[in-house]
């Protein structure tokens, strides 16, 4: 008996030319484009958006957010260095830094040192 009511895999419903410039695309490339998105959310999430005519970047601030966004780019860029290399690596950790740092200096009531966003990947930040 077939049951008709389970949904097709998205891998069915892709298009087959997406599904090659997909695999095509090195491993690398995605992972780095994950973290630049993780960071550009955290960095948003911790104030340092833009300001526009609807308001200043800083009332989009909610670190609450930002905490999990750079906690999750720690745990990706950790556990990514040793298959991405140190030259991709460096730069992503740069600025996984400084949004440790930015968090830091946004939140009124700082964590203790090791205690902050991403920092149980990392170490402490200072």
């Amino acid at each position: 008996m077939s049951n008709e009511s389970e949904a097709p895999s998205p891998a069915v419903d892709e298009d087959p030319a997406a599904l090659r410039d997909i695999a095509e695309v090195p491993a690398v490339e995605v992972i780095t484009t994950a973290a630049v998105h993780l960071m550009s959310a955290a960095a948003v999430k911790c104030g340092l958006g833009p300001d526009t005519e609807a308001g200043p970047g800083a009332d989009l601030a909610d670190l609450d957010e930002a905490r999990k966004l750079i906690t999750a780019l720690a745990a990706l860029i950790t556990a990514a260095a040793p298959e991405i290399g140190n030259q991709h690596a460096r730069s992503l950790r740069d600025g996984l830094r400084s949004l440790q740092l930015a968090f830091r200096e946004a939140s009124p009531f700082p964590d203790a040192p090791g205690e902050g966003p991403g920092e149980a990947w990392t170490g402490a930040v200072s």
